[in-house]
Formats: structure tokens, sequence, C-alpha cells
């Protein structure tokens, strides 16, 4: 399923007791999908690195009191202090056989030994599939049964949404427009190949020095060889900020590029300017000179960056006229 399918499941099991479990690729946002379920649910998260733990950490250290041994529960598990929030084991599959059979009890009864999980709390968990070349040990059958399996991989369309909404570069942005593929290529997976985590690297990067031709160097070793050069190439022919800037001063004369790839910069730039009123009237003018389809993913990106874009009049007036295209 696609991210924001995970994202409504998840927060849909939330009212059942069931645990359930995230299967994906590497860098692909699993762990990002269980932080903005706590998030819109309001919900605290502890996150507990399965590979991390022995088979004993969760029982806890035994003690004596009144002639009889107790355990001592671990002090990082939830306490019954009225909170609610997610008990997130990640990478659980990462974890030795017996750290994940010590799960057994957890999981199923929401207990380990004396220890009881609070009823505000829920568990979720996260790994890797073996065809990822990650490393992964067999998960029990008896473990398995336990959880309600969640398998998602990446979505170029969910991903958009999710760029313009955390400033992701414009560049990286556009050229995934053009090249989706390249938004998870686990072809050669030696040291850096493209993934969402590894394209937000990528956007911090180019936000650091500027220019993408300068850190040619660093871009091979986040996303690989191919796509490095590939986009070090595209940010080279495509728009730059200053031309996007001429066309935001003089949108109705200014001339619009025709090529796909400044396009999709020129749309991008705009929704990553979105808060500035010249940019929400040169945008609203924009439409009306581009092609409805793009015209439609410039819209939808400036609305997700402004809110008072969907009031602009010259929207409205193409919302109007292309309804098909805008619903």
């Amino acid at each position: 399923m696609r991210p924001s399918r995970a994202v409504e499941v998840l927060s849909g099991l939330l009212s059942t007791r069931w645990p359930a479990f995230l299967w994906g690729p590497p860098g692909i946002g699993k762990s990002s999908i269980v932080r903005q379920v706590a998030a819109d649910k309001g919900l605290a998260i502890l996150d507990v690195r399965a590979p991390l733990l022995d088979p004993t950490d969760l029982r806890g250290l035994p003690y004596v009191a009144d002639g009889s041994a107790k355990w001592a529960p671990p002090a990082f598990l939830p306490q019954n202090d009225g909170s609610e929030g997610l008990l997130f084991f990640d990478e659980l599959n990462a974890a030795p056989p017996l750290v994940q059979a010590s799960l057994y009890q957890l999981t199923l009864d929401r207990r380990v030994g004396e220890y009881v999980l609070p009823d505000g709390w829920r568990i979720i968990a996260a790994g890797n599939r073996s065809e990822d070349a990650a490393i992964v040990f067999r998960m029990p059958s008896a473990l398995a049964n336990r959880f309600i399996h969640i398998d998602f991989e990446a979505n170029h369309e969910d991903w958009q949404d999710w760029a313009a909404a955390n400033r992701i570069h414009p560049l990286v942005q556009a050229f995934l427009r053009l090249r989706s593929e390249l938004l998870l290529d686990m072809t050669n997976m030696d040291r850096g190949f493209p993934t969402p985590r590894s394209w937000e690297m990528v956007s911090d990067a180019l936000k650091a020095f500027g220019d993408a031709s300068r850190i040619l160097d660093v871009l091979i070793g986040t996303i690989g060889e191919g796509a490095a050069i590939e986009f070090v190439s595209f940010c080279k022919r495509t728009l730059t900020a200053e031309m996007v800037e001429a066309i935001i001063s003089e949108p109705e004369k200014s001339e619009i590029p025709k090529d796909m790839g400044d396009l999709y910069a020129l749309i991008s730039y705009l929704a990553a300017k979105g808060e500035r009123e010249s940019v929400v009237k040169a945008a609203g003018k924009i439409l009306s000179r581009i092609s409805p389809e793009i015209a439609t993913i410039l819209a939808r990106m400036m609305i997700k960056s402004n809110g008072d874009f969907s009031l602009n009049k010259d929207f409205l007036k193409f919302a109007g006229k292309h309804r098909d295209f805008v619903i």
C-alpha cells in the first residue's frame, strides 16, 4: 500500500488492541509514518531499538521482597501514569531470535512478567524485508501471528505532497517529477543509493552549498553515481532561482519555459515560496499561461504551501473553467 494509506490504516488500528508491523525497504519512511500517526493523534511515542535489547531486558531485574523473588521492570517501558502513546519497536526483525521471542507475551497479552502495558498505549513495530539486503532474522511464526502486517512501498505522489509540506529543495522536487523511478532505486546498494531518505539528504546538502555541481562527490556518496550525475546535469540546465524571481516580478509578461523540466522547477520554486503575497499573485496569473495538467499540479502545491491561495481570484477562475482537473 502507499504511505498515505498506511497512515490511515495505522490510525484506525489504534482503536483496537492489536499490534501492527510495518514492512518496507530501507529509507522509505517507516519511522516517519509512525511519528506522523503519533503527532496526528496527540500521542507520545517511545522508540525502542529492538536489536539493542538483550532477551532479559524486557522482563527486568529480579529482587527479593518479603521473602519472595519479584521482577523490577525496565524504566524505559511506559509507566501507568495516565499517559497515552505508541510503544514502537523499530527494526524488530533485525533483533536476534531470542530477543524477538521475549516479545511474545508483551505483544499478545500486553504484559511481560509482572509488568502490564497501560491501557492508553499501543504497540507498533517496523522492519526491513529480507530481499532488501538488510540484516534481518526470520520472524518466528508465533510472533508474526501476533501482528497485523502492513507492507508498503514508496509512492511518488505521496512523496511529492510530503516534500512540498517539508520544504524539500525545489530542484529535488522538480527532478523527481521527471524521474520518478529514481525516488527509490535499489539496483545498486553498495553505498549510496536513491531512497526518499537519501533525497532528503540531497535537499539539505543543496541548501547548505547552493550549487549541485560543487557537491557532486557528496551526492555520489548519498544517491549513487548514476543518479548524482543525472541530477547535477539537470540542475545545470534548468531554471535558476534568479530566473524564477524575474518571472514572479512580471508573471503576465515574462516568458514561461516550455521545457517540462523547467516547468517543474518553476512550480516547485513557486510552492516553496508560497508564503509570499507576490508569489501567490504570480502563481495565480501563471495558471492561465501553462497547460491545465501542469496548472493543476501548481494549484495543489500552492494550496498545500499557503491555504489562502484557494481564495485567489485567478485560481477560482481557473477552478471554475477546469473543474475536471482540479477535483
